[in-house]
């Protein structure tokens, strides 16, 4: 029988930690702490184990490997997501976006879904390529559910607004691209060196050669320039505009 916790569960194990019985929710919410505090290099079953006070083995009950584990965190990512879009006001963030008067209500939502998309993937960064990397290796069906969700919150969206089935596909595949794709841009490390206040120094710009990369050198500042939510949103309309047209 196995005995490496790290491998699966060699006998029952507890599941009563320092605070009470463990839930699912209360796993992958310490799972998502403790990434967020030291990254993913930092998450193992050992580890969050000792975080919620239990063995190691208990924990193969809410999660069965550490790829569930990651799917898991990547779950509670989206469940935040959708928490704040059901809490945030519809519309609310339409007003900070400058979309101005008469833009349709299905356009100021994508703009909202997308604008919260950035803030919550911004608060817990480390999990951001989770998304892209566990996307790629689970299909379609066997996603967690709140990532299916927001899939047909989307989708749900470009059909009410009158796309048909081509466009809305085309539509949610841009927009999906532009969001995740521009907040790993924004993420992007950048800075070599935080404690230097000259920008090329900070930037580390000497270590690179000028003959070989000048348009780069020229150009890495601005690059290092983050373009916020007023970036976000511009793409979106950009991908919009693409399929659908500015009316």
């Amino acid at each position: 029988m196995n005995k490496d916790p790290e491998k699966g569960p060699a006998r029952r194990a507890s599941d009563h930690g320092r605070h009470g019985r463990l839930s699912r929710e209360r796993v992958l919410a310490a799972a998502l702490d403790l990434v967020d505090r030291e990254g993913l290099s930092a998450l193992s079953m050992r580890r969050l184990g000792s975080e919620l006070g239990v063995e190691a083995m208990a924990l193969y009950r809410y999660a069965s490997s550490k790829d569930a584990l990651l799917d898991g965190l990547v779950e509670a990512l989206y469940l935040e997501l959708e928490d704040r879009l059901a809490t945030a006001s519809p519309g609310g963030a339409a007003p900070d976006q400058g979309l101005g008067a008469g833009v349709p209500e299905w356009r100021a939502e994508l703009h909202r879904i997308a604008l919260i998309t950035y803030d919550v993937c911004f608060a817990h960064r480390q999990v951001v390529p989770l998304i892209a990397t566990r996307m790629m290796a689970v299909p379609l069906a066997r996603r967690p559910p709140a990532v299916l969700r927001d899939h047909e919150r989307v989708l749900a969206l470009l059909r009410g607004a009158g796309l048909d089935e081509e466009r809305t596909a085309a539509v949610f595949q841009a927009f999906t691209a532009w969001v995740l794709g521009y907040v790993s841009v924004e993420l992007r490390a950048m800075v070599d060196n935080p404690d230097e206040p000259e920008p090329a120094f900070r930037l580390g710009l000497h270590r690179m050669p000028p003959q070989e990369l000048p348009t780069l050198r020229a150009i890495a500042p601005a690059l290092a320039e983050r373009g916020g939510p007023e970036g976000l949103a511009v793409g979106v309309d950009a991908v919009v505009d693409r399929f659908v047209g500015a009316s």
